[in-house]
């Protein structure tokens, strides 16, 4: 069965570099604080992030995936200067497309994207998918707090409608104001976890999805699509409160909010323990996780479903074994391994 992955990443080293010099606003000193992991043998932080090539491709082989839709992962450029994320997204978004070009048939692109320069963002969007192939962006959350239902970012949407490539919204570490209400009071380790992958960025997240339904994006942009990870974030449980709290009589929107929700919206399945000690074991806690995979099903339906590793942070082992041992039809499983995939990115 062919699978393709959605949410993998690797890091520019020049983005990393650039974020020490603030690693608070970046997000960087929480995410370290909360010791999800070590570094490798060249200090790369997670072991094996930097690598776009024999390594990343090996480890595919040996969990049974075919191909990687590569991404910047967090914290990105979004917290940078303009003129900084500018010139390092780019730099990027060429490293991923040179993998490409080598490995044409394991990797494709989701564009990096200088976002506090939508202007930029957009144009360097068309370029990467006119001249490299890129199927789509990743945006690493909020922007220094600013959310994307803000009318400032819409040319980035505008053009990702306008190529016919999703945006896959990912998680970021909470604006500093919400970590300090609502996660700060723990041992340092527990609080950071809290705030981000434990369960404060997957809050955050499925609110910022609820915001952009709410602030007319979809409205304004009908064919975008826009994927989220994690078994659909908090969306799974949200949206049915949403969905008759925000009646279209009420709310000025054209749709119901479960409507945007089946239409505008792909999420991703996950099942590999975060930073795992063993990339080949399962996350102990399975059946929850299939749990929040129903859910998800429910909500958005099998056909908007696809697959995902959250590599290196997870095993992709993990989650090869997770989407082989779920107890549904294989023609289910087939859809998310990699028929939505091939029909959201054209492939």
């Amino acid at each position: 069965m062919k699978v393709i992955a959605f949410e993998e990443h690797y890091k520019l080293p020049a983005i990393s570099d650039e974020h020490e010099k603030d690693p608070i606003t970046s997000g960087t000193a929480l995410l370290k604080q909360a010791g999800y992991g070590g570094t490798g043998s060249q200090g790369e932080w997670p072991p094996g992030i930097n690598d776009l090539g024999g390594g990343r491709i090996a480890a595919m082989d040996a969990a049974g995936v075919d191909v990687q839709i590569l991404s910047h992962s967090v914290p990105g450029p979004e917290t940078l200067e303009p003129s900084v994320a500018v010139q390092l997204s780019a730099q990027a978004n060429d490293a991923v497309a040179a993998a490409v070009t080598e490995h044409p048939d394991r990797f494709r692109g989701f564009a990096t994207l200088p976002m506090r320069d939508p202007t930029a963002a957009a144009r360097e969007l068309e370029r990467v998918v006119r001249e490299h192939g890129f199927v789509g962006a990743l945006i690493n959350g909020h922007v220094k707090g600013r959310y994307l239902d803000d009318a400032f970012f819409w040319p980035v949407f505008e053009c990702a409608e306008r190529l016919g490539v999703p945006v896959y919204l990912h998680p970021t570490v909470p604006p500093q104001s919400v970590i300090d209400a609502y996660y700060r009071g723990f041992e340092p380790k527990i609080s950071a976890r809290l705030s981000a992958a434990g369960v404060g960025w997957h809050i955050d997240t499925g609110i910022h999805c609820l915001r952009l339904i709410l602030g007319g994006v979809f409205d304004r942009f009908p064919r975008l699509q826009i994927i989220v990870g994690h078994h659909f974030e908090a969306l799974s449980w949200m949206g049915w409160r949403a969905d008759y709290s925000f009646p279209v009589d009420e709310s000025g929107l054209r749709r119901t909010v479960k409507e945007y929700l089946r239409e505008n919206f792909y999420g991703g399945i996950l099942a590999g323990d975060f930073f795992t000690q063993d990339p080949g074991a399962m996350d102990p806690s399975w059946s929850l996780s299939f749990n929040a995979f129903l859910a998800m099903t429910n909500v958005i339906g099998i056909d908007r479903i696809v697959f995902t590793a959250d590599y290196p942070y997870a095993g992709m082992k993990a989650a090869r074994q997770f989407l082989d041992q779920m107890p549904i039809n294989h023609a289910d499983k087939e859809k998310i391994a990699h028929l939505n995939a091939e029909r959201l990115l054209r492939l």
